[in-house]
């Protein structure tokens, strides 16, 4: 070959058949980026898959067995298990007939089996089935910790929650049913890139939309607990942070999703969700039990609702003088408190709140 030419090695072609003997030509880019994609999305749900197996591994063994019937322990394991079953379906699609090279570059899918159809439908309908379980889940958080406002603001709160969970499990369903048809006729689903993307915005605005009203209501808490003195880092304060992490982090990766070129990254979003509210939980539930060696629930809300009469902190070896004492308000700083009377009530309803949380 003269030096005069500008072959370029890395993006000849070669010539594959199809099987009526009609030729057709694939570049060696077209392979790379087929392999690189089917690389890097394997590696995404491999690595959710591991993070929820470790997780529910731990939520089994550290949960205590009385709080192994509460609902958010029954909603936390069942998120966990329906993004392993999510996960382990999607790497069997992307390592199945539908993902072979000849398939995939002839477009000729007369040899993929049923059973590569089902598992592509059955990992969209778990995906669907997790939405619906996280939205459960968050539902129910949201409304526990806003069982201390008054009526008509619960009420108010529980609709629009409601509200905004059914809309974004609207869109998962229309996808849903959108999706098994594209798959069942070997179609294409540019002209429902809109769906797509709507299904993607709607569930990250519901996951904003109850942390968004968890964490404020946890930080009117922190600051009614701060006027008490009550400065200790605990679980209140756990709850907060993985809150916080919770509207944020998910955010990110639903928006990396237009940004990047990184495939199926809007993926993370539930599942960084389904492994947040477990972790949260464990942690808060962990953070409370060590404070004291009476594990009780009502010596635990005693401890953590509680403060020294001498220091205005906790104390392991001192008694305690807080909200939940019968001596409260008789001596030293209990009786200087801004908050009336009726605050005693109001943190022992707090307490209420993290037992039923399973904390």
């Amino acid at each position: 070959m003269s030096s005069g030419t500008t072959f370029d090695p890395y993006s000849q072609s070669f010539t594959l058949f199809q099987e009526d003997g009609t030729p057709f030509n694939v570049t060696i880019p077209e392979v790379d980026d087929f392999v690189i994609y089917s690389l890097q999305i394997c590696i995404n749900y491999a690595a959710q898959l591991g993070a929820s197996i470790v997780l529910l591994i731990m939520l089994a063994l550290l949960t205590k067995p009385e709080k192994r019937t509460t609902p958010i322990f029954i909603l936390n394991s069942t998120s966990l298990a329906f993004n392993i079953i999510r996960n382990v379906l999607q790497c069997l699609y992307f390592t199945g007939p539908f993902n072979e090279t000849y398939t995939y570059f002839a477009g000729d899918f007369s040899r993929v089996p049923t059973s590569a159809y089902a598992i592509s439908i059955t990992a969209t309908l778990f995906t669907f089935l997790l939405l619906i379980s996280i939205e459960i889940s968050l539902c129910l958080q949201v409304q526990v910790v806003c069982v201390t406002l008054r009526e008509v603001y619960r009420q108010i709160i529980f609709a629009l929650s409601t509200a905004v969970a059914l809309v974004a499990i609207g869109f998962r369903l229309a996808l849903l049913i959108l999706n098994s048809q594209s798959t069942l006729s070997l179609t294409y689903l540019e002209p429902l890139d809109w769906l797509l993307s709507a299904t993607n915005i709607t569930t990250t605005i519901s996951i904003c939309w109850f942390c968004t009203v968890f964490v404020t209501k946890l930080g009117f808490a922190l600051q009614q607990r701060r006027k008490l003195g009550i400065r200790r880092f605990g679980p209140m304060q756990i709850l907060f942070v993985v809150g916080c992490q919770t509207l944020v982090i998910p955010v990110i990766f639903s928006i990396l999703e237009y940004t990047t070129q990184i495939p199926s990254m809007d993926s993370n979003v539930l599942t960084l969700v389904s492994i947040f509210t477990p972790l949260s939980a464990m942690w808060a539930a962990s953070s409370l039990g060590s404070d004291k060696p009476d594990s009780s629930p009502h010596a635990r809300h005693r401890k953590f609702f509680s403060r020294s009469s001498s220091e205005g902190h906790y104390s392991d070896k001192k008694a305690f003088d807080g909200p939940l004492s019968p001596s409260y308000g008789a001596s030293t700083q209990a009786s200087t408190s801004p908050l009336p009377s009726p605050a005693h009530d109001r943190f022992l309803q707090v307490g209420i709140d993290l037992e039923r949380q399973g904390l």
